[in-house]
């Protein structure tokens, strides 16, 4: 039996479909965590990183590594920037949480696969290490915590992911990738597909979930990672963040509401893009009503061919980057 600790994502939680013993809503000091599951019984625990008050202070997440059996943990994190930073899950590793994941897909993934040290060695940044003893209930198992001097460069990894069928993710990652190279050093990754065969530029790389990881580091010195994640669990626990995709037709949408009815629930709260769409903004804030989800772009068929196109420009520099001509 498994337990759940949820906050800001209980919601999603909900959609797990896994036996649960125990399931507990809101924000709790480590403590609380802690004397409460130390001496229960459990398979799995799926713990809302958000549940955790001032969870971005890592010595909060130290304290559960000493008490709990992480092994047993999958760790679902937020998007901040905080706990989206190399150097944060870099001292997670450390620590021994090993399960980490942002979405529904890899908590199911992790659920019957757990990482082993082996799986996210690449992701860890070994720089000065100093030992910090536990507490007087365990002297004798020192606990090892990295201290990180600052400076490097670390890839922003976004995946792209389509959610209803078809909805143009290959396209738009090739878009994104030749505007973006224009100010950043940039590479684009497909996953289980070999679509990026079709564009004829070698500069674009295909890869199969078995080795994403060792193809993502690769490229420790890239700006950005554009990787079209298709279905791969493994390439969504890489990034940093994931744009969704929905091509709102209404024969594609009603397809994919018959085959998966809870869907939009999933992805509620995530960047979500109406992609070659044609709605107008009284259409957007109508779909935003109906399916309650918050639309980040509505994206218009885009001429691929085309070089600075203004659409796409705007969608990236919401995304946070600098399109300024350098």
């Amino acid at each position: 039996m498994n337990v759940i600790v949820s906050n800001k994502y209980q919601l999603m939680l909900e959609n797990l479909g896994i036996d649960v013993i125990k399931n507990l809503n809101g924000e709790y000091d480590v403590d609380e965590i802690i004397s409460t599951f130390q001496n229960f019984f459990y398979q799995r625990m799926i713990l809302d990183i958000t549940a955790i008050r001032n969870y971005k202070d890592i010595r909060n997440l130290q304290k559960l590594s000493i008490s709990l059996d992480m092994d047993k943990v999958i760790l679902l994190l937020d998007d901040s920037p905080e706990s989206s930073s190399p150097a944060y899950l870099s001292k997670l590793i450390s620590m021994g949480i090993y399960n980490f994941t942002r979405n529904l897909e890899g908590i199911q993934y992790l659920y019957n696969h757990p990482n082993s040290y082996r799986d996210v060695a690449q992701f860890h940044q070994i720089d000065d290490v100093v030992v910090v003893q536990q507490p007087n209930s365990q002297p004798q198992q020192p606990v090892y915590v990295e201290q990180y001097s600052g400076g490097g460069q670390h890839s922003r990894i976004i995946g792209v992911k389509n959610v209803t069928k078809s909805a143009g993710a290959t396209t738009l990652i090739y878009m994104m990738y030749n505007e973006l190279a224009r100010n950043y050093n940039v590479t684009a990754i497909e996953v289980d597909k070999t679509d990026f065969a079709y564009l004829k530029d070698n500069t674009l790389v295909s890869a199969i979930s078995g080795t994403i990881m060792q193809e993502v580091s690769r490229f420790t010195t890239s700006d950005v990672i554009l990787i079209d994640v298709n279905n791969s669990v493994q390439a969504e626990s890489l990034c940093n963040e994931i744009i969704y995709l929905i091509e709102p037709t209404t024969i594609k949408l009603n397809k994919l509401m018959m085959v998966t009815p809870q869907v939009l629930k999933t992805i509620k709260d995530k960047k979500v893009i109406l992609n070659q769409s044609l709605l107008s903004s009284k259409d957007v804030l109508d779909f935003e009503y109906e399916s309650r989800l918050k639309i980040f772009y509505n994206m218009p068929p885009l001429d691929e061919r085309e070089t600075r196109n203004k659409m796409l420009n705007d969608f990236l520099v919401r995304l946070g980057f600098d399109l300024q001509a350098k």
